[in-house]
């Protein structure tokens, strides 16, 4: 399950593991203009885990999604 929200700078992006038997802590992605962060707690250190991704990572990731295995160079055209 997943929820979007739309905030004033940000599109917000919930991922629920509804999975069983093992579930994990939700992931929040902020999408914001210049750049995207994944948000998950750490339930052993009950403490909040944050990624920065750049537009640029993004991009690269978008397009590794339907890559096979290998080592790529996104060009500009």
């Amino acid at each position: 399950m997943f929820t979007i929200e739309h905030e004033f700078d940000a599109t917000v992006v919930t991922l629920v593991d509804e999975g069983t038997p093992h579930l994990t802590e939700d992931v929040t992605i902020n999408a914001f203009e210049d750049c995207v962060t994944l948000e998950q707690l750490d339930p052993v250190t009950d403490r909040l885990q944050r990624v920065t991704l750049s537009m640029t990572q993004i991009r690269d990731l978008a397009a590794a999604l339907d890559l096979p295995e290998g080592t790529y160079r996104l060009r500009k055209r």
